[in-house]
């Protein structure tokens, strides 16, 4: 039997042996992974971000735990779910916790549930680089619903916003998040808020400012932050995001939110903004993978020691940073007259 065939069929090992290789960048994880997309497209992609101590663990592992458990449907009704958590490296060893596991222990055991816990390695924007390889992974083997608890990287967090279908922005009273949701952009990513530890002081007030907030911003909302694009009705009824309290310890909040993250799947799937999300999630991962490439390729290119030469131009402010690329880029000519200082 086929690897592909093998993982069709719910071969769990293998399937953890390929997501090691795909964040490895092997070849063979990535050979298979091609071989896999055809069967992509399928899996409701839902993004958890927010910043750091807000409780996104713990309210992920609630809310898979409702979403598992909803109605007492039997097993073959309810739907799959995969957690793919993305744990901060560390900029000394490059080792990370992956302690995601440990706040989720609560889903061990359940057949229907699939976690898996990656390092950011050194990326910004609150994802690891395999991110999207492991999420198309798990999608062709199946899974209904694929949650992406992101590292809390605040306000340079968007990135999500290019990844998920549905992205949930966590935050907390008391740690001036709507100020920050405010000035970072985070409302226009947001498609569900949640106000997360809503039994401590200062919960009303942070609910109502981002009410506020998202009223005031109503008329003139046009999209998510990625690609600037009209809000696309389903019904004649506009997306509006909903600002939601919970108190993920106690459970509280969990259904209310639940059911919002299955409406909003609704309301993509009932207009075409299904069609122009999925659009800006492909179109992202292949710009970044034409940068990588690209990057690469021209790296292996450069004759020995150009590169460094101009670092240094760069670094002795002999040649700014833009004139060193711009001669690196257009060949050897201009590579002399730079470096000389010529016109």
């Amino acid at each position: 039997m086929s690897l592909v065939a093998k993982l069709m069929d719910g071969d769990r090992l293998a399937f953890a042996r390929l997501l090691t290789q795909i964040e490895n960048e092997e070849l063979v994880g990535l050979d298979c992974l091609s071989d896999l997309y055809p069967h992509t497209g399928r899996a409701h992609i839902v993004g958890v971000t927010g910043a750091p101590g807000t409780g996104k663990s713990t309210l992920v592992n609630r809310l898979v735990l409702h979403m598992r458990s909803v109605e007492g449907g039997k097993e073959a009704e309810r739907e799959t779910i995969a957690v793919v958590a993305v744990d901060p490296s560390s900029p000394f060893s490059g080792g990370a916790i992956l302690g995601d596991r440990i706040r989720m222990r609560d889903l061990a055991g359940d057949p229907g549930v699939f976690i898996r816990s990656m390092a950011s390695r050194g990326a910004l924007g609150g994802l690891a680089r395999a991110t999207a390889g492991v999420v198309q992974a798990l999608d062709a083997v199946g899974f209904d619903i694929i949650l992406i608890e992101t590292v809390g990287a605040g306000q340079a967090e968007v990135d999500i916003a290019r990844t998920a279908h549905t992205t949930v922005v966590v935050s907390a009273p008391g740690m001036g998040d709507e100020v920050q949701a405010i000035k970072a952009g985070i409302l226009e990513i947001a498609d569900i808020l949640v106000v997360n530890k809503a039994d401590i002081h200062g919960a009303d007030n942070t609910l109502r400012v981002l009410r506020t907030t998202l009223q005031m911003a109503r008329p003139t909302r046009e999209g998510r932050g990625y690609l600037i694009r009209d809000e696309v009705e389903a019904d004649g009824v506009m997306w509006d995001p909903p600002v939601l309290a919970t108190v993920a310890t106690q459970g509280e909040g969990i259904p209310e939110l639940s059911r919002e993250i299955a409406r909003h799947r609704s309301h993509l799937r009932d207009s075409s903004e299904w069609r122009v999300r999925e659009g800006e999630r492909i179109r992202s991962e292949m710009e970044l993978l034409l940068r990588d490439h690209l990057t690469a390729r021209f790296m292996t290119r450069q004759p020995d020691g150009r590169f460094e030469e101009a670092l240094e131009r760069v670094l002795t402010r002999k040649l700014s940073p833009r004139q060193a690329i711009t001669a690196l880029l257009e060949g050897e000519d201009e590579w002399h007259a730079k470096s000389e200082g010529k016109k």
